[in-house]
């Protein structure tokens, strides 16, 4: 049962969408001002926001601005506003989807779906092999060519969340975001040298990459000795 948080000002409003969500088997919660919404998105961690931008203390992007500093929760933004400039900026300022009122429950439904369905996380319980690498989530071990790491937590938490997606390029601020929990913009010496330290005990380097590949200004990319890497 997801957790939905709806920041709506309107009560006849806020009141449908709360039974729509309900009748649809969603836990909602809901807020009626943006710092009562801000403050809801950080206690009550809700697995989807929805958002609208014509608050009463605070334009909603702004919000948006700062739920995105410090969560990458999915946002629905929820607004009369519906010309192209308006949805763009919101799409620019992290929202991940846009409807425009008025609006049903089941279109709403929908997008909820279609978001989580597409910030859904890899599947963590199976353990993750790549080329001799082995890294088990529930265990919290990992092997290379079957003998084991010795790692710290943080080095485990990074290794997994890039062997997870492995093949992709990760971007430092979504591992500042995701494995540090540092808002974006944060300092990321703490991840450069994690990653130095990470490739230590690989047996590679930054300029002799096996596992982890360095793509110049854009992030990492975790792939097997076999696939060149982008140095």
């Amino acid at each position: 049962m997801p957790k939905v948080l709806i920041v709506e000002d309107d009560p006849t409003i806020r009141t449908a969408v709360i039974r729509a969500l309900n009748d649809k088997g969603y836990a909602v919660a809901a807020a009626s001002t943006a710092m009562t919404g801000l403050q809801m998105a950080v206690s009550e961690h809700p697995e989807v926001i929805v958002l609208d931008l014509g608050l009463p203390d605070l334009d909603g992007r702004e919000v948006l601005r700062m739920i995105r500093a410090v969560s990458a929760v999915p946002i629905i933004v929820a607004t009369a506003r519906g010309t192209e400039a308006d949805i763009v900026h919101s799409l620019d300022a992290g929202a991940d989807d846009y409807v425009v009122k008025p609006y049903g429950g089941a279109q709403l439904d929908a997008r909820i779906r279609a978001v989580l369905r597409r910030t859904a996380g890899p599947e963590e319980e199976a353990a993750i092999e790549i080329g001799g690498l082995r890294v088990d989530r529930r265990s919290r071990q990992a092997s290379l060519d079957g003998a084991g790491l010795d790692l710290t937590p943080r080095e485990f938490d990074l290794l997994h969340y890039l062997a997870a997606r492995a093949g992709t390029v990760v971007t430092k601020r979504e591992l500042l975001t995701e494995v540090w929990q540092m808002p974006y913009g944060g300092a990321d010496k703490s991840l450069d040298v994690h990653l130095s330290w990470l490739r230590r005990k690989l047996g590679e380097t930054a300029e002799e990459p096996r596992y982890l590949h360095t793509v110049r200004r854009v992030g990492v990319r975790l792939s097997p000795p076999s696939e060149p890497g982008a140095a």
